[in-house]
């Protein structure tokens, strides 16, 4: 199934960060990294401190939605992930965002994540992989551009060879 992975950095070498957390992806058990969208900057929402470097990407995965946000975690640490107070800044920030066909609420994950319409850090580079995405009980996610349009962000240049991730549901 196609999950798609939120992924922002704040400290350090952003860009190179970024890379070596795609690498890491692409390496997961039972899984291949199928697309990345081009790096977006944006202001640190609900907190200060540095901007953020932030990308998309979709992942083919047979990994259960609690073995991929382990895996995950696991790639934060290795990157020195850090969580001294909520929204801190961070060295790498991955969250999983949706899985194909999947809706999920438990105490550690939910999907689709509830705040992905509501943060152009994530609605732009979603739409740049998947622009036909369509949430349950949201709808089109393109439609919700209009109330995100007042968040700064602005285009950073590819990351990874750019290319389109089909606009399957989740």
């Amino acid at each position: 199934m196609k999950a798609y992975i939120g992924l922002g950095a704040n400290l350090g070498d952003l860009a190179a960060t970024l890379r070596a957390a795609l690498q890491a992806l692409d390496g997961l058990p039972q899984s291949r990294l199928l697309a990345v969208s081009s790096g977006w900057r944006s202001a640190p929402v609900d907190a200060g401190g540095p901007d953020f470097l932030n990308a998309v990407a979709c992942l083919e995965t047979a990994l259960a939605p609690l073995e991929l946000l382990d895996a995950l975690q696991s790639i934060e640490q290795a990157h020195g992930r850090e969580r001294p107070y909520h929204h801190a800044p961070r060295t790498l920030d991955l969250d999983l965002l949706l899985m194909e066909g999947q809706v999920w609420s438990d105490a550690r994950l939910s999907l689709p994540h509830p705040r992905l319409h509501q943060r152009a850090f994530v609605l732009h580079p979603l739409l740049e992989l998947a622009p036909g995405l369509s949430l349950p009980g949201i709808g089109p996610l393109a439609a919700q551009l209009p109330a995100v349009a007042d968040q700064r962000l602005h285009p950073d240049g590819a990351l990874w060879p750019a290319a389109g991730c089909g606009n399957t549901p989740p």
